[in-house]
């Protein structure tokens, strides 16, 4: 799991052909992690990858086919920057939401307002996502653990600290880019739970059991 709050930004320095369809990323990092080890998972704009190599300079990872066409790293290319986190430890504080790694859609940005004090990001989405969307509730965005200021339509507006813009590379995303959305994982159970239930017992029972799983209760 993951928390969406972003460590590091990388840069993608090469990205070679696997067999038919799959790529390798070499990702460089100009302060690397200290603890990264073979078979380690990180998030990469968002989505979980498997750490293959670490020469110290640069990572290694393979990416396949479903991944590249399910997220906005099929649409990358050398140079690009990307997010990155580790996966969090037992003894880590939770200070952004809880995050799988699993990117549901690619939204694309519709707008991008600066001002003085923020950024106010506008994000299409698919529109069976808007159901896991509130105001004010988590929303990752490549990864990161946002909050959510507006909804309209099937638009979510985040806005964007400057301590977010020089720590992750949302700071170079325009209007048209491409962007990994995951909703929130306890607004998708409670949807679920609410759907299937047909009483208020019921759905107090399998919430609890869900939060108990979570290690949240």
């Amino acid at each position: 799991m993951f928390t969406g709050i972003i460590e590091r930004t990388g840069t993608i320095v090469s990205i070679n052909k696997i067999k038919s369809s799959s790529r390798e990323f070499i990702v460089s990092i100009e302060k690397m992690f200290k603890d990264i080890n073979i078979g380690d998972s990180i998030s990469v704009n968002g989505v979980c990858l498997t750490v293959k190599k670490n020469n110290e300079k640069e990572i290694y990872f393979d990416i396949v086919n479903e991944t590249l066409e399910k997220s906005n790293l099929g649409t990358l290319n050398v140079g690009c920057n990307l997010n990155l986190e580790r996966a969090l430890s037992i003894s880590s504080r939770l200070n952004g939401h809880i995050l799988q790694g699993h990117v549901e859609t690619v939204g694309v940005v519709v707008d991008y307002k600066k001002s003085v004090k923020e950024v106010l990001l506008s994000v299409a989405i698919d529109p069976s996502l808007i159901v896991y969307c509130i105001p004010k509730g988590s929303i990752a965005i490549d990864g990161i653990s946002l909050t959510i200021a507006k909804i309209k339509d099937n638009i979510v507006q985040v806005a964007l600290i400057p301590h977010t813009l020089e720590n992750t590379n949302l700071k170079d995303k325009k209007v048209g880019d491409s962007i990994n959305i995951e909703t929130d994982i306890i607004g998708k159970y409670i949807v679920k739970f609410i759907s299937e239930s047909e009483s208020y017992e019921d759905i107090n029972s399998m919430l609890i059991k869900t939060l108990n799983n979570l290690g949240l209760s």
